[in-house]
């Protein structure tokens, strides 16, 4: 989980650098069948079971579509807010999922955990600001890929065993490569103009191909609740970055919600380490 933070914090710098020079509906495009290519490559290679019916049973499906959302939210925000912005927002992904874990997949989560999202999302809060003047209705694109990669992290962890990884990828991007068609001729663009960076393209596909491989695999191996906080470290990349990238300058309030949310994310990993020791 913490590897696939730091691919996604690179490709997510990379999306907003090609957003410079294409639209979110050509940019989508260019990560989505660069990923199909990389990821039928590598189910090929790990021998999966690719002609899978359970490739397209209904929880399944519901996740292609999630995660279709998610990459059309996550996209258009970061074509439009400032990066630690929209990585702040998004950090609250992961508490939806832990209360999602414990309400609909009855995986256990104490009062200390409960304290900790709470406190995790608070600091969220404090990044984004809602109540503050001069709001920007744009986050709201983040919001709504943080609800779309919620729904995704909970049905990947019910997503039979048989499904491989590389494969699951595979039909994700099969599904959205015709959406990003769709959409970049709808908007009355062209899949292929003449000012390409294939420098930012190329690794912008792969760093978001191996971030997502490293995503889905962390999630299948462990309870969602215990892989959770690693998630939070992809707040601290996205400033980084958002800083020497793109020379932006987080307030005090963007720091100490930043603070709270990586505080609370490694507090918990604490808490499950020492629960997992004094279990019979």
């Amino acid at each position: 989980m913490l590897f696939s933070m730091v691919a996604f914090a690179l490709a997510d710098t990379l999306v907003k650098l090609a957003s410079e020079f294409l639209s979110p509906p050509q940019v989508m495009f260019y990560l989505m069948a660069g990923g199909l290519v990389l990821f039928a490559l590598l189910a090929l290679a790990e021998r999966e079971k690719f002609f899978n019916k359970n490739a397209f049973a209904p929880v399944v499906v519901v996740r292609y579509i999630a995660e279709l959302i998610g990459m059309v939210g996550m996209i258009m925000a970061l074509s439009q807010v400032p990066l630690s912005t929209v990585g702040a927002i998004t950090q609250a992904a992961p508490i939806l999922v832990a209360v999602g874990a414990a309400l609909l997949l009855g995986e256990k989560v104490s009062w200390r955990r409960w304290t900790s999202i709470a406190v995790g999302f608070l600091g969220v809060l404090l990044i984004v600001q809602p109540g503050a003047d001069g709001f920007d209705i744009s986050v709201l694109w983040a919001v709504l890929s943080m609800s779309g990669l919620a729904v995704r992290d909970l049905t990947t962890r019910i997503i039979p065993d048989d499904v491989g990884s590389a494969t699951l990828a595979t039909y994700t991007m099969m599904v959205a490569v015709p959406f990003a068609v769709g959409w970049t001729y709808l908007s009355g663009e062209t899949l292929f103009p003449s000012n390409l960076n294939w420098w930012i393209l190329i690794p912008m596909t792969c760093l978001g191909s191996v971030g997502y491989v490293l995503l889905i695999k962390s999630i299948r191996m462990a309870e969602v609740s215990v892989v959770t906080p690693f998630r939070y470290s992809r707040i601290l990349f996205l400033i980084l970055l958002g800083v020497v990238v793109f020379g932006e300058r987080p307030g005090p309030p963007t720091l100490l919600g930043a603070a709270l949310v990586i505080a609370s994310g490694l507090y918990i990993m604490w808490r499950e380490r020492q629960v997992g020791q004094i279990k019979p």
